[in-house]
């Protein structure tokens, strides 16, 4: 037993694994990365909640004390993927009891606690010395709440991962995926996924026409539909060379 939870100490992938589940390379990659800020831009059911379900599932496992955070945008979210959570740690004979459950909180006797939250800000402010936070369907999430959970990883140098299908160009995943710095990309699209056929996806790009098909399983920052000039024409008739004419 102890030769198999340090086997499962050192690769979070045998976690899942462990779990019942056999991962793709994308997510063996994932979980086994040190990267300490990552983008995952994922099709549809390519598993990237899973992933994180696991990677904080073995962070609160292996590290005593830790402080894990899993915020979605609404309330059924944030339940549905602190499910994945638990279904993995039920299936793993929960190796480390713990000392409370419910539907949106773990806390193991080890000392580390895994909660789920919605994503407001009102919800997440006072949390702090996080050691992973995960932010599901990140491009869907409100720009403050995200400047706002950023210096809860001030001190611990915690890993901070945002998961998302595109929405458009706008928000901050879209800017932190096109001009952000410091991050891991890991860009997987349907055609990347082997559980998604070619003929689903040819019947679903005739039933959603191509803007949402490629939105959604192509992962393609499409501009929104009701967007009268696109997000590329707008910022190329800015200019910090051009005086303003009221200036203050």
């Amino acid at each position: 037993m102890l030769a198999s939870n340090l086997s499962l100490a050192l690769d979070p992938a045998l976690v899942m694994r462990g779990a019942g589940m056999s991962p793709d390379p994308w997510q063996e990659r994932l979980l086994r990365s040190s990267a300490n800020r990552q983008l995952l831009l994922c099709t549809r059911q390519a598993g990237k909640s899973t992933t994180t379900a696991t990677l904080a599932l073995h962070e609160a496992l292996f590290r005593p004390r830790a402080l894990v955070l899993l915020l979605s945008p609404s309330l059924r979210q944030s339940q549905e993927l602190f499910r994945k959570v638990t279904g993995a740690y039920h299936a793993l004979d929960r190796i480390v009891p713990a000392t409370l459950e419910n539907s949106l909180r773990l806390e193991l006797c080890n000392g580390s606690r895994i909660i789920s939250l919605p994503g407001k800000e009102e919800t997440v402010r006072g949390f702090s010395g996080v050691s992973l936070l995960v932010v599901d369907e990140a491009s869907r999430v409100a720009d403050e709440l995200y400047y706002s959970i950023r210096p809860m990883l001030a001190v611990s140098g915690g890993r901070l991962v945002c998961l998302s299908t595109p929405y458009g160009k706008r928000g901050f995943f879209y800017e932190e995926w096109e001009h952000g710095e410091g991050w891991e990309r890991i860009r997987i699209t349907a055609h990347d996924c082997p559980r998604i056929s070619q003929g689903f996806l040819d019947e679903e790009r005739r039933a959603l026409g191509q803007h949402w098909f490629r939105q959604e399983y192509l992962c393609e920052f499409v501009e929104t539909e009701d967007q009268l000039f696109s997000y590329d024409l707008v910022m190329n008739a800015m200019s910090d060379d051009i005086e303003p004419l009221f200036p203050r």
